[in-house]
Formats: structure tokens, C-alpha cells, sequence
């Protein structure tokens, strides 16, 4: 393939993404927002977390709503359970790989809070436990997910589902989406 096509074709499946993200999305996105507003105005915090990309998304999302993510406001309560290294090796060496996110549910989270579980593929084993452990506790769960979303909607009182098979285009829009999501919630909890 010549750069020419592959540059085309890169665009062209995003676009598709981006279509099909659009007419399906938009009602789970709006709960979404309003759970989490709902969490803000009543002292909860939100809690991201993923595997690898979808580590660094929760990472990013958290630090666009404890920071700013256009205009200087009130810090709003947020944090990603991805950023902790001495947590997740102790929880990896001392109970295994699938419970580096549900040990820190467990201690950290609230049932005024909500959880947010990112996974392009919705099977995700330490996600999959976190979102129950996130049950358990009595709070709001949220996945972002892709393909036919795996375990999320069962898991989840809200799922947003990118309707694609590629991991690139659903990490795209897993941003895209986490992006309004950020500025939705600096709209109206930020001031």
C-alpha cells in the first residue's frame, strides 16, 4: 500500500467511525453526563481506569477535569486508578494481573461515586472485576467500550458501545467522545 492510499484509508475508516458514533451514541453519552453531574453536585468523585491506550485515556480524561480542560474553573473530583505504580505491582505481585483495578475500587470508592471502565473490547478481566467490585459497592458504572461491547452492558448502567471492530478507530472515539464529556461537565459543574 502507498502512503497516498494508506493515508486515505486511515481517514476514510475514522470518518465511518465517526458516522456511526454520531446516530448511535448521543442518548448514552447524555446519561452519561447527566450521572456524572448528578455524582459532582452530591460529593462524589469519578474513577477512570483501562489497559493500555485506554490507560492513558483514563489517565487523560482524569486530569482534564481535575485541572482544566478549557477555561480555569473549580477543580471537579477525578482520578484515574492507572497512575499509582507502587498499587499496581503489589496488587499484580500479591493477588494477580485482574485485580489491580477492583483491590482499588475496593479502598477507594464510594457509592456516591461513579466508575469508569474503558475497555475497546468490553472482556477486559481486571476491568471486567472492577466495574462488579464498583457494583458491589452500590456505585454508578459506566463502560466505554467497542465491537459488540463484550460484558459492559450488562455491567453498566451506562454503555457507550463504538460501533467498529478496529481498536485504533474505537480508541478514537473513545477520546472524541471523552473529550465532549469533559467539556459538557466544565459547561456545568465547572463554575
Amino acid at each position: 500500500m502507498d502512503l497516498h492510499t494508506l493515508f486515505q484509508s486511515e481517514f476514510d475508516r475514522h470518518q465511518a467511525a465517526v458516522d456511526a458514533t454520531r446516530k448511535q451514541l448521543e442518548a448514552p453519552f447524555t446519561q452519561w453526563v447527566e450521572k456524572s453531574l448528578h455524582t459532582l453536585k452530591n460529593g462524589g468523585k469519578i474513577i477512570f481506569f483501562g489497559n493500555g491506550g485506554s490507560a492513558s485515556d483514563a489517565q487523560h480524561l482524569a486530569t482534564e477535569l481535575t485541572v482544566r480542560y478549557v477555561k480555569n474553573r473549580p477543580a471537579l473530583a477525578a482520578l484515574a486508578l492507572t497512575t499509582d505504580t507502587s498499587a499496581l505491582t503489589a496488587i499484580g505481585n500479591d493477588f494477580g494481573f485482574e485485580d489491580i483495578f477492583s483491590r482499588q475500587v475496593e479502598a477507594l470508592c464510594q457509592d456516591k461515586d461513579l466508575v469508569i471502565g474503558i475497555t475497546t473490547s468490553g472482556t477486559s478481566p481486571n476491568v471486567i472485576k472492577a466495574l462488579e467490585a464498583a457494583n458491589a459497592i452500590g456505585a454508578t458504572t459506566v463502560g466505554l467500550g467497542g465491537r459488540d461491547g463484550g460484558l459492559l452492558p450488562e455491567l453498566c448502567d451506562v454503555s457507550l458501545i463504538i460501533p467498529h471492530q478496529e481498536t485504533a478507530r474505537i480508541q478514537e472515539m473513545h477520546i472524541t467522545l471523552g473529550h465532549a464529556y469533559c467539556q459538557a461537565l466544565e459547561n456545568e459543574a465547572g463554575s
